[in-house]
């Protein structure tokens, strides 16, 4: 996304639905929520960190951990992190399995994208791939992103 004025917002689905900054986060929360809401789609590259390298990544200072909470329950996270030609990449972003399915998703993209274009990106970007949910390109595509580049692996 090359404009904020592309984003095609969507509403929260329930007025219980609260989006807020995490500035220290637990690593016990931060695993839980990665390997909760990564497990069906294979999120395996952080399995292995310790709760040094958790903090060690989390106190990056171009890096900011947000968290959708429903009813005071978390839902869901995403990540933004800075990058150095000051684009802002939606890092991670997932929902707890839970909270598929009812809307969250767009609510929480549309917080995600919001938050990014509010820390001054030049662009906002992620990666997506056929292992995410089947809704994940869907709900980047109608919230106003486009494809710039395909690729295929073999896993």
């Amino acid at each position: 996304m090359a404009d904020p004025s592309a984003l095609e917002g969507a509403p929260a689905p329930s007025p219980e639905a609260v989006v807020e900054q995490v500035g220290t986060v637990d690593p016990r929360l931060w695993r839980s929520l990665y390997i909760e809401v990564g497990r069906d789609y294979q999120w395996v590259d952080r399995l292995s960190w310790t709760d040094a390298d958790i903090r060690r990544y989390l106190e990056d200072p171009a890096l900011e951990w947000w968290i959708l909470r429903v009813a005071g329950e978390v839902a869901g996270y995403f990540e933004l992190r800075k990058d150095a030609d000051g684009g802002v990449e939606i890092a991670y972003f997932g929902l707890r399995p839970a909270f598929v399915g009812r809307g969250f998703g767009k609510y929480l993209l549309t917080c995600a994208v919001e938050r990014a274009w509010a820390r001054d990106a030049t662009r906002v970007w992620l990666h997506t791939s056929s292992l995410d949910h089947g809704s994940a390109l869907p709900n980047y595509l109608a919230r106003g992103f486009h494809v710039w580049k395909q690729e295929a692996y073999d896993v």
